[in-house]
C-alpha cells in the first residue's frame, strides 16, 4: 500500500472547499486531513504531530488572507509547501503570494490533472508554476543562478536599472514606479526591456524571482 502524502485545503467557500477535497481523496497517493475556512482557523485547527505536506491555500479570506498565512508558515513550518489556490490571476497578487512564500500558484478553474501534477512536482523539485507564471521563466532563473552569469549579469545593472528592480517587487504598478522615480512611461518601458534582456527573462515575475534569490530584495 502506498503512503499517503498529507494535504490541506484553506479556502472560505464551503462548498467549493466540500467538493475539492472530495476530489482530492480520490486521488491515489494523497488524503486532505486538515480543512479550513480562513488562515486563523487553519492556524488554530494545525496539529504539530501531523502536519501537512502541502496545503491548498485561497488567497481571499476573511480575517486572516492567504498572504498573511503563508507568511505565517514559512516563519513557524518552512518545510509546508503552500499552492496558491483563487480565481485572480493579476501579476501583482501572484508576485505578493511568492513573495510570501508560496511554492506554487493555481487558478481555481484548472483541470484536476493540472492539480494533480503541482503535488507531485512541489513533493519531488519542490515548486509547481503553470503557464500563468511561466514554467520557462523559472527554468532561465534556475539556469542563471547554477553559472557566475548572475554576478556578471548583476554588475552590468545601472543604478536606475536597479532601482527599477527593487520597485518592481512591490506591488506599484509601472506607472506608479515610473511617478516615484520621477521618470517618463517610456523610459521605464525601456529599463523594463533592458533587463529582460541582461538577466535573461520575459515576465516581471522572472525579474521578481532573479532580485529575490540573489538578494537584492529581501522575503
Amino acid at each position: 500500500m502506498l503512503d499517503k502524502h498529507n494535504i490541506a485545503v484553506v479556502d472560505d467557500h464551503t462548498l467549493f472547499r466540500k467538493g475539492l477535497i472530495s476530489l482530492i481523496n480520490v486521488f491515489p497517493n494523497f488524503e486532505v486531513i486538515l480543512e479550513a475556512s480562513n488562515g486563523k482557523d487553519f492556524i488554530e485547527r494545525l496539529n504539530p504531530e501531523q502536519l501537512p505536506e502541502i496545503v491548498l491555500m485561497d488567497i481571499s479570506m476573511p480575517e486572516m488572507d492567504g498572504y498573511a498565512t503563508c507568511e505565517w508558515l514559512k516563519s513557524h513550518y518552512p518545510a509546508i509547501k503552500v499552492l496558491a489556490l483563487s480565481t485572480m490571476d493579476a501579476e501583482t497578487a501572484i508576485i505578493k503570494m511568492i513573495r510570501s512564500g508560496a511554492k506554487g500558484y493555481i487558478v481555481k478553474d484548472a483541470d484536476l490533472s493540472e492539480l494533480k501534477l503541482a503535488f507531485s512536482e512541489l513533493l519531488s523539485i519542490g515548486f509547481f508554476y503553470n503557464e500563468l507564471v511561466s514554467r520557462k521563466v523559472i527554468n532561465s532563473i534556475s539556469r542563471i543562478l547554477e553559472d557566475n552569469d548572475a554576478v556578471t549579469a548583476l554588475q552590468k545593472l545601472s543604478d536606475n536599472e536597479l532601482n527599477f528592480l527593487r520597485l518592481s517587487c512591490s506591488e506599484k504598478t509601472y506607472q506608479e514606479i515610473a511617478n516615484e522615480m520621477f521618470k517618463s512611461e517610456k523610459t521605464i518601458d525601456g529599463y523594463r526591456a533592458e533587463l529582460f534582456k541582461k538577466l535573461n527573462v520575459s515576465s516581471r515575475v522572472g525579474m521578481v524571482m532573479y532580485a529575490i534569490k540573489n538578494g537584492i530584495v529581501q522575503l
